[in-house]
């Protein structure tokens, strides 16, 4: 389905003038599913454009009604569109939470993909702790040294520090001022939460872990971007050690991630 430049406004239909192919998928909908959910991530369909009626939309994938019918209902459930009686069936605001929602389901059923998403990290988090080092307010800064107040407490009391551990990444994420890069960040960490909590069980492990995250809050408060990414890298290649059981080692640094 393409959708040509000009949009038109005031809730009436975007321009008829689109392409669909044939389904061919023994589960229909989940094809017409799938054909809508690409039109939007390329932004060809818009949050505000009217969907053709589905009689159209049933010629032009060359599928029964009832088809098209499920297919909406999940678009809709998924918060990709939303349909109004009467009116019609518009596209939504597309948030990021419903972009990276299939990746995560995908994601969580496979354990081989944690090193993947360990390397998204890898890629991602350093970046945010670099932004954060030159965008942090006085305040966001003074919220990650409470944060990491209150996991000394927590540590000092035998406890794994799991929820201030997660605090700080986020508070890291707040003080780059990027909501597109730190909310996907983000949803990887959750996707991770198991192993990580893991991580923190292992003897040793929650007191190294607020050691790198000093080291990474004093390069944020001293605004040295390279610094913090460095001091983030480090940190995630340790924890990703001891999750996955691998003797990698940082070039920069000379010693056994797990260590």
């Amino acid at each position: 389905m393409s959708v040509p430049g000009r949009r038109k406004t005031g809730g009436e239909p975007v321009d008829p003038a689109i392409e669909l192919g044939p389904i061919k998928s023994t589960r229909i909908y989940e094809e017409i599913v799938r054909q809508v959910k690409q039109l939007i991530a390329e932004g060809r369909l818009k949050s505000g454009d009217r969907l053709p009626p589905e009689r159209e939309l049933a010629e032009k994938f060359v599928v029964s009604r009832t088809s098209v019918r499920e297919a909406l209902r999940a678009l809709e459930s998924l918060g990709l569109i939303e349909i109004r009686p009467g009116e019609g069936t518009f596209v939504r605001q597309v948030s990021l939470d419903a972009l990276v929602g299939p990746l995560a389901l995908v994601m969580t059923s496979q354990r081989e993909a944690i090193g993947e998403l360990f390397e998204a990290r890898r890629v991602l988090e350093p970046a945010i702790a670099a932004l954060a080092a030159g965008r942090a307010t006085p305040e966001e800064v003074h919220e990650m040294e409470r944060i990491l107040e209150d996991q000394a407490k927590e540590i000092a009391a035998g406890k794994t520090g799991l929820a201030q551990d997660a605090a700080f990444h986020a508070a890291i994420g707040t003080a780059a001022h990027n909501r597109a890069i730190t909310r996907i960040a983000h949803a990887i960490m959750d996707l991770l939460t198991q192993s990580r909590e893991e991580s923190l069980n292992t003897p040793g492990r929650p007191t190294r872990s607020h050691q790198d995250h000093r080291r990474i809050l004093q390069a944020i408060a001293r605004r040295n971007a390279t610094a913090a990414r460095q001091a983030m890298l480090d940190h995630l290649v340790a924890v990703e050690g001891l999750v996955l059981g691998t003797a990698s080692e940082h070039p920069g640094r000379g010693r056994r991630s797990g260590a």
